[in-house]
């Protein structure tokens, strides 16, 4: 039962964050469940994790499609080019030992902590059109954020929404609401692959994604009390990410 408790209070912390910064909360769920809930294989906490990504990543691509955010065409070659990323990703990760794993996931950690900080900025095409040039530049970005994805067990979003961007001139509203089609993809396909060597544990699962239903809900109310604050409260959010890696590390 404490466990349970435990796995729910780090899926409320995850979900309030996620709701707060909009990604980068996630990569927090594999650190907790290992050093907090006290899961033992790495393994199976990036399987676990990785489940419950793709159904927060679900949610929040629900919302995002009814609101008519979503760029369907060019995030559907983005998430179909990943998913052959995000499956040899998750083959060639539970290949590693867990030990190794962890230390490259500290480095992940770090890398989407320092994307954290870069400025961004809305410019862009609202109404971009998926042409053969953009699936010719969406394709390859995808396979490389699907195998990170897929590798680390994370949603990835960090590399997917620049690389949307980069390929199509989307906005970063848009970008940010698309690159959901491809979180929701990877993490289901990397915690599939998980699972099917048995490495998800589907109590720890279920609990992580109840507390992250009440995290999104206290979220709610403070989302326009740090509207002003944005960029001071994404940067501690990023000390705190890599103040994660580095316990990792020294681990």
């Amino acid at each position: 039962m404490t466990t349970l408790l435990l796995a729910a209070l780090g899926g409320a912390l995850i979900g309030l964050l996620l709701t707060l910064f909009g990604g980068g909360g996630s990569v927090l769920a594999t650190p907790w469940l290992v050093y907090v809930v006290g899961v033992v294989d790495a393994h199976a906490a990036i399987g676990t994790s990785a489940a419950a990504v793709a159904v927060n990543a679900m949610t929040g691509l629900a919302a995002q499609a009814k609101a008519g955010r979503v760029k369907w065409p060019c995030a559907s070659v983005f998430a179909a080019a990943g998913l052959m990323g995000a499956l040899l990703g998750a083959h060639l990760a539970q290949q590693v030992s867990g030990a190794a794993l962890l230390k490259w996931f500290a480095v992940a950690m770090i890398v989407i902590a320092a994307s954290m900080l870069v400025p961004r900025k809305n410019e862009g095409d609202p109404g971009v059109r998926i042409t053969w040039p953009i699936v010719l530049r969406l394709a390859p970005l995808g396979l490389a954020a699907g195998l990170a994805a897929g590798f680390f067990g994370i949603g990835g979003g960090f590399l997917i929404a620049p690389g949307l961007m980069a390929a199509s001139g989307m906005t970063l509203a848009h970008a940010g609401a698309s690159s959901l089609v491809s979180v929701a993809l990877f993490g289901s396909a990397t915690s599939i692959s998980y699972a099917a060597a048995g490495k998800v544990i589907w109590p720890l699962f279920g609990a992580l994604i109840a507390g992250g239903a009440i995290g999104t809900i206290i979220a709610l109310p403070l989302v326009r009390r740090l509207e002003g604050r944005a960029v001071l409260a994404r940067r501690l959010f990023a000390a705190l990410v890599v103040a994660v890696a580095l316990y990792i590390l020294l681990r």
